[in-house]
């Protein structure tokens, strides 16, 4: 079956990269596919640096919560109809196309942020890019999954995951090198079209899928392709066992290429794979990831530290932790396999939302306190709330206040003494900084900032070579290949769905219930992530594509894992 089930070890790693001199082909499709998960992970990481001057050129925006968050997610939501045209479009007109169509989307949206006079027009330009992430999302793992031989097929596929979190830390990197421009935030949305503009010169010289060819029964192009793909001796094997799963497709299903939704919920097989493909998607959102690489700088500011340019630099950290985490995901993923991965991955989770929370608890209860003398030196502009105040105030109390537009001044003598709390606009900070003070208007100063830090990265550490990468390779490979597109796009559609509702009710839930608490529910949730990867999904490490299909029919659901039992395969079966 497809050269059978490949028994994969650490020299898989080795091999991934002797194609580079042995079948470059195969490295230049998975790469020029993989511009897609650079474009994915830098519009969805610039905008945390960027919302930080878009908040100084908008005042409506700095003033209006619902505003940042709705900049912030407007791409999300653009996603989830993007991933849900991609999954149709995958099985209706191909992966390679499905790709242009996302780096058009990509660059339009840039060049209309780039521009955008009011936060209205920027929101257009944030849908678009949210069209083409989307589509992009599920199209390019899928595309270098039916490219690549099996053996080293979840290495490649991790390096779609390696350019995601590589387009998260270049965003950064961009951002922090035009915090000094002219016009920094436009820069730093607008340069997205570059790669865009790349891929798509790039793909058009590009095959498509071989897998989606021979399904549409263009086998002379699908053949030619798989024998640049696969070693001489492996592609009679390929071939044979393709033809026999599209074969036995057509013969459950006809010749049809309409997709009855209802029979597909039926089958076992494709229940099976929805079950754990949508749901390690919905937990990789559900444990907080993109909390942290759309507001890191805020989070990073809510744990004291209160420049937008050093919070754009330690966030660098963060995203730099992403990208190596990646790599190391590239060589483990064909090694330990995808369920080890991801319940180690998890355990780690678990432990850092842990340290954030009691990080986050103890900078809420220690805050500065407010002083009337250090505040009656700037007398005028003494935050409205306070003046009425009877009961003695700190810092967090001076954020959370009923006016809702005061900021802390640190006193000149040490960030953690005594400060002032102030009308929260220019003028007042520009005095405060103007005594070489420090400004806070989103967290208080803290000696415990650098341990929020430590838990940022412990978390990233984690998150990255498992839950990263993971959820988006199981969904590649475990789905019949007639299902592989709408599958894969309601996976898809599932994940950004979960990533609006996390995205659009971070800021909130942090005002709310507080940055602790909000940690702490995500460290519940990834306790219950960790028994659902033991109980519903399955290890497809080493096995061809068309083998999985083959080894959900025989599984039966255990209470802790996905046991496999002896009897003999049996044919596909709806229960």
């Amino acid at each position: 079956m497809e050269g059978g089930v490949h028994e994969v070890d650490a020299s898989a790693f080795k091999e991934c990269f002797s194609l580079s001199w042995r079948n470059p082909y195969v490295l230049r499709l998975a790469f020029s596919a993989g511009i897609g998960g650079l474009l994915f992970g830098y519009d969805t990481g610039v905008i945390s640096g960027a919302l930080l001057y878009i908040r100084d050129d908008f005042p409506s925006v700095d003033k209006k919560t619902w505003l940042q968050e709705s900049i912030v997610s407007m791409a999300v939501a653009g996603a989830i109809i993007g991933a849900a045209i991609g999954g149709w479009a995958n099985d209706r007109f191909g992966r390679k196309t499905t790709i242009l169509v996302a780096d058009f989307l990509f660059f339009t949206g840039a060049v209309i942020m780039a521009a955008a006079p009011n936060p209205a027009l920027l929101l257009v330009g944030r849908a678009f890019v949210g069209l083409g992430v989307g589509m992009a999302s599920m199209t390019s793992p899928l595309y270098i999954s039916e490219a690549s031989p099996a053996r080293v097929r979840g290495a490649l596929v991790s390096t779609n995951g390696f350019l995601i979190t590589g387009g998260q830390f270049l965003a950064y990197l961009i951002n922090l090198a035009f915090t000094k421009a002219i016009g920094t935030w436009r820069w730093m949305l607008g340069i997205a079209g570059v790669p865009a503009l790349l891929q798509f010169i790039l793909m058009i010289f590009l095959p498509e899928s071989p897998r989606w060819l021979y399904r549409r029964r263009r086998e002379e192009e699908a053949e030619s392709i798989m024998r640049k793909i696969y070693p001489a001796h492996e592609v009679d094997g390929e071939l044979r066992a393709l033809k026999e799963s599209v074969e036995a497709e057509i013969e459950e299903e006809g010749s049809s290429e309409k997709i009855n939704f209802m029979k597909l919920l039926k089958t076992k097989t494709v229940r099976r794979g929805l079950i754990a493909g949508v749901g390690l998607q919905v937990f990789q959102q559900f444990v907080g990831i993109n909390t942290v690489m759309y507001y890191s700088p805020t989070i990073v500011q809510l744990a004291g530290f209160a420049s937008n340019r050093t919070a754009l630099a330690l966030s660098l950290v963060t995203s730099g932790l992403n990208a190596m985490g990646s790599i190391v995901s590239i060589y483990f993923i064909d090694r330990t396999g995808r369920k080890k991965l991801l319940i180690i991955s998890l355990c780690g989770v678990v432990l850092s939302l842990g340290v954030l929370s009691a990080v986050f608890h103890e900078t809420a209860s220690h805050s500065p306190s407010v002083s009337r003398q250090e505040t009656a030196h700037f007398a005028q502009y003494t935050c409205p709330a306070y003046r009425s105040a009877v009961t003695s105030w700190d810092c967090m109390r001076c954020l959370k206040s009923s006016s809702s537009d005061c900021a802390f001044c640190a006193s000149a003598a040490d960030k953690l003494f005594p400060g002032a709390c102030l009308i929260s606009n220019s003028t007042v900070k520009g005095l405060c900084h103007g005594e070489g003070r420090m400004w806070y208007e989103r967290g208080c100063p803290s000696r415990y900032g650098w341990l929020a830090l430590i838990g940022l990265a412990l978390y990233i550490i984690f998150f990255s070579p498992g839950m990263g990468t993971a959820p988006w390779i199981v969904n590649s490979e475990i789905y019949p290949l007639r299902f592989r597109g709408v599958c894969g796009g309601i996976a898809a559609t599932a994940n950004w769905i979960s990533n609006l509702i996390v995205s659009q009710s971070f800021l909130s839930l942090t005002e709310t219930i507080g940055t602790s608490w909000t940690f702490m529910i995500f460290g519940l949730i990834s306790v219950a992530a960790v028994f659902f990867v033991l109980i519903f999904v399955p290890e497809t490490k080493g096995l061809p594509i068309e083998e999985v299909e083959k080894m959900l029919e025989q599984r039966d659901l255990r209470f802790k894992f996905w046991t496999k039992r002896p009897d003999q395969i049996k044919k596909n079966s709806d229960v």
